[in-house]
């Protein structure tokens, strides 16, 4: 098995594992026998679980952005508007996906924050990629900047509480929210 298969089966696994049972309670023993590569192998790949963790977040943040881009296509979302509220219909949908249990970045920065500078910079940058994205949406409608921030806000919420209820009421809720936030600002 080459390098890059034996790391995107690694990957796979861990994103897999820490979904299910969170950062600090999976080993990396279990996602040697999840992903099918040698221990030996995995450490070569992943010198240690810190570097597996960022790579996991790594992926997580390309996956989320293409998603949400993907979302608005498929959705025919083609104004800012739309395209802001689409953040939340693309919500909705990985939340009721089988097995969600919250934002990853969320989730290790909770678990890993406080000891990781590498998971705590990913988890904020991934974070200002969501307000960034907002915030050319907004200036796109000419709204005021501090909507961006609030519309990151009401998404950020939304994760955390479906995280936490297990149900995906949270994204409807919030994207009405931001609804709202977009008529009183004209935008």
């Amino acid at each position: 098995m080459d390098a890059r298969t034996a790391e995107r089966q690694v990957v796979d696994a861990a994103l897999t594992l820490f979904g299910e049972r969170g950062f600090q309670a999976v080993g990396m023993d279990a996602i040697r026998t999840a992903s099918g590569v040698s221990l030996k192998r995995l450490y070569q790949l992943f010198p240690s679980k810190d570097a597996l963790v960022e790579a996991v977040l790594r992926r997580r943040d390309e996956e989320v952005r293409a998603g949400i881009a993907a979302h608005a296509a498929a959705a025919g979302a083609v104004s800012a508007h739309d395209r802001a509220l689409d953040v939340f219909d693309y919500l909705a949908d990985w939340f009721a996906e089988p097995g969600f249990r919250g934002c990853s970045f969320i989730n290790a920065y909770g678990e890993l924050g406080g000891v990781s500078a590498g998971v705590t910079e990913l988890a904020r940058a991934h974070k200002a990629a969501l307000r960034a994205h907002f915030a050319a949406l907004v200036t796109a409608l000419d709204g005021p900047p501090l909507l961006a921030a609030q519309l990151a806000i009401l998404a950020d919420g939304a994760m955390a509480t479906a995280g936490i209820s297990g149900t995906p009421e949270a994204a409807g809720q919030a994207k009405a929210a931001a609804s709202t936030l977009l008529a009183a600002a004209g935008a």
